[in-house]
């Protein structure tokens, strides 16, 4: 996670560029950065984990990239367990691959794993003391990041055994590593065999966080039934919440189904949803959503005469296949209760295992932002950004309009949102005085924006459109929009003493083919200008687009720009 470090000076005037600026570029473009990465506030999203367990090494950073940048955490399978209880260092440790995830700001929290054998599990608490060293030693030797605990399978009567076992981990590792416990779903409220095993209470105390494994549900050698369904899942959620502060529980998510043959007595195997589309695909199955369980379900038939699959290393013979699975609708809905009760936010079994489309709306719907028209846009980070932070909003909760052009009354919404209260007074202490007299428009009574307007104005932040007119409705051009931010950063002397240290000598050659000092008269200067400081930017063509509406996406994109 990132942190605010930047001057206050420096803040307030990033600010005032960012929200002129968003108006002003048309491509994801990367932009020279003025402030700190931590005003990307990556600490005001809610928390991303996944463990990583299928495949190869040299997959895994290939698996990480499919996330667009959603990760906080990841847990990768090095910590196993010896019969007597020690640990085991597994053949996947890489540095390399723990130094790549630290440059991308993603903690490394390995995961300590007993396999379902109640076996090793018991014998790693029964040697907890040399396995707390043993872990404590692993985690500074290769720079890692804690640990999270999954012992699985034991029983009641290991509880007060495996509290200890964590509270010896809080008390020897670092205060700034991790300690995460997987914990069992236990929506029924059990306290005796498996869930029994978990003092919820005591392990949130010690732990950083708990990760509700909410899913096996249903399970391999039971009846067929959804993985996690929704009241199973938001009742694990209530139990969780009854001895847990809610800013210390995860939400574990499935990347998996189970698959029954009818017919067959034992049944259940498990199924990555990619296999799952590919089967429903090759074979022609029908899928149905469940709404009574919000889950969807697949029927799949293999004919005598077709090819056989394998799915997990098993062989699929003919007959007839019900899979219960995991798709976008499913998934939104447990997003849903992740802001519904206000959680720390969710991890995933596992990373690999997912289609890839996921991580197009997995952000946005996990922070509550519910626009189903950005969906794999370009700038769905940016916009996310910039709705987190109130800068800009959609028309109510399920789109945000990226491509529509920005108007006059919408960029100085933003403005005044961008500063608020504070910052106007922030403004004043740095000599950022009200500018004269106050403009008074009389086209802009009784309009959705006329607040802003009448703020934005009093402090000089917008002008009107002459004869005491504004225009709140016109669209603003991106060359309009140069000459408003010019403007603006040059009255307040922003750009005195910074330009030469922010900007490369290739950027002294402007080269737009689609103006001029003589076609564009009165923007010209401000276009170069703020091309040079990496503001404004243009096509791959070579064109500025000077006439081209702004669009939301791309004032989305700028703000995040700016800020870093």
């Amino acid at each position: 996670m990132m942190f605010r470090s930047m001057l206050t000076r420096i803040r307030i005037f990033v600010t005032i560029i960012i929200f002129v600026l968003c108006l002003a570029t048309t491509l994801p473009a990367s932009v020279t950065v003025y402030a700190s990465k931590a005003a990307n506030n990556k600490n005001k999203f809610r928390f991303n984990m996944s463990y990583i367990y299928f495949g190869n090494i040299g997959g895994y950073i290939n698996s990480v990239n499919k996330t667009k940048d959603t990760l906080d955490e990841i847990a990768p399978n090095y910590f196993e367990l010896n019969s007597d209880g020690s640990l085991k260092l597994t053949h996947k440790l890489d540095i390399n691959f723990i130094e790549e995830m630290h440059s991308r700001n993603i903690r490394v929290v390995p995961f300590l794993s007993n396999h379902w054998d109640y076996n090793l599990g018991r014998a790693a608490l029964s040697n907890r003391i040399e396995l707390v060293k043993q872990i404590v030693k692993a985690v500074k030797d290769y720079n890692l990041d804690g640990v999270n605990v999954d012992l699985e399978n034991l029983k009641e009567y290991d509880r007060d055994d495996y509290t200890d076992f964590v509270r010896r981990l809080r008390q020897n590792l670092p205060s700034d590593k991790i300690v995460a416990v997987s914990v069992a779903p236990n929506p029924w409220g059990i306290n005796k065999g498996w869930q029994g095993s978990y003092d919820y209470k005591a392990l949130g105390e010690y732990s950083d966080y708990l990760m509700i494994m909410a899913y096996d549900e249903h399970y391999e050698g039971g009846l067929a039934g959804p993985v996690a369904s929704y009241d199973f899942v938001e009742g694990s959620i209530k139990y969780a919440l009854k001895y847990v502060p809610k800013e210390k529980i995860v939400l574990g998510l499935p990347f998996y189904g189970r698959m029954w043959k009818h017919g067959d007595i034992i049944g259940g195997q498990g199924v990555n949803l990619t296999t799952v589309k590919t089967l429903i695909e090759r074979y022609n199955g029908k899928v149905y959503f469940d709404y009574y369980y919000k889950s969807p379900c697949a029927v799949i038939t293999i004919n005598p005469w077709d090819s056989k699959p394998i799915v997990m290393g098993k062989t699929l013979g003919a007959g007839i296949y019900t899979i219960w699975f995991e798709n976008e609708a499913s998934i939104k809905y447990k997003l849903q209760l992740v802001n519904k009760y206000d959680l720390k936010g969710t991890g995933s079994w596992s990373l690999g295992q997912e289609t890839p489309d996921i991580w197009d709306y997995y952000d946005l719907w996990l922070n509550g932002y519910y626009y189903t028209d950005v969906q794999g846009h370009w700038a769905k980070k940016q916009i996310m950004e910039a709705a987190s932070n109130g800068w800009m909003i959609g028309d109510g909760k399920s789109n945000f309009l990226p491509n529509r052009a920005l108007t006059r009354a919408e960029v100085a919404t933003a403005f005044v949102r961008a500063l608020s209260s504070e910052g106007f007074m922030e403004n004043r202490n740095n000599k950022l005085e009200v500018s004269g007299a106050v403009s008074v428009f009389n086209d802009i009574s009784g309009h959705w924006a006329e607040k802003y307007i009448k703020e934005a104005a009093k402090y000089g932040l917008i002008l009107g459109r002459g004869n005491n007119t504004f225009g709140p409705d016109d669209k603003i051009t991106r060359e309009e929009l140069a000459v408003m931010v010019d403007r603006i950063l040059t009255d307040r002397e922003v750009l005195a003493g910074r330009s030469e240290a922010h900007i490369s000598e290739d950027r002294y050659y402007l080269s737009y083919i689609d103006i001029s000092p003589e076609s564009n008269i009165w923007s010209y200067e401000s276009i170069k200008r703020l091309t040079y400081l990496g503001i404004f930017r243009g096509t791959p063509d070579s064109k500025f687009l000077p006439y081209n509406s702004a669009t939301r996406a791309e004032l989305a994109t700028l703000l995040c720009r700016i800020i870093g």
